[in-house]
This record gives C-alpha cells, structure tokens and sequence, in this order.
C-alpha cells in the first residue's frame, strides 16, 4: 500500500486518521494541506474518486470570504488550488482509490 493522508494539523479527523493507520502499523506520507496544498494532478485524481463537492469545506471562513457559493465552477476549482484552506481533510489516497474524512471502513478494505 501507498497511503497519503492529506490533512491539517487543526482537524480532529486528520489526527484520527494518522492513529488509525499508526495503530495498524501501515505507513503512510502526511502532507500538510494548508501548507503545501494537493498538486493539479493529485487533486484530478482525487477529484476522479470522490468528486468536487466532498472536496470544499464549506464551513471554514475562506469559503465565505473568497465568495465560494456565487462563482462558477471552473473559478471555484481555480480558487480552491490557489486557496487549499478550503480543502476538507483528511483526504486519504491509495493510489487511484481516495477517501474525504474519516472512513475507517473503507480503509480496512485496501488492506
């Protein structure tokens, strides 16, 4: 396996999510989303699995401040690469399978 937890250090399920996989003793790359964001080809790729709209974070203040809900969809997905604040975390990846939050469940099935 080749899991990647992109996630945040603010977010409880990010935190979970590393437990779970260390508490398994499975490896695992974290990269810290608000920091060094998804590149253009993770985030297709990603995007592929869970589609856009498990990816925004309506909740946090840059979906608001950056006006989010009243643009189109091609300046949404502009923003949210520029902006990755806005990505929901974590976003746990095994190579072209993907997961938005925490889902222990489907976690057990990569195994």
């Amino acid at each position: 396996m080749n899991i990647q937890i992109f996630g945040s250090p603010k977010s409880f399920d990010s935190r979970k999510a590393e437990r779970w996989f260390k508490e398994r003793r499975i490896r695992y790359q974290y990269i810290d989303v608000p920091s060094k964001g998804l590149s253009p080809r993770e985030y297709q790729s990603v995007k592929r699995k869970v589609g856009f709209d498990a990816l925004v974070n309506t909740k946090c203040w840059a979906y608001e401040d950056l006006f989010m809900a009243y643009i189109t969809p091609q300046a949404q997905e502009e923003k949210l690469l520029e902006h990755p604040e806005l990505f929901q975390t974590p976003i746990v990846r095994n190579g072209q399978e993907a997961t938005v939050g925490y889902c222990p469940e489907v976690w057990q099935s990569w195994e």
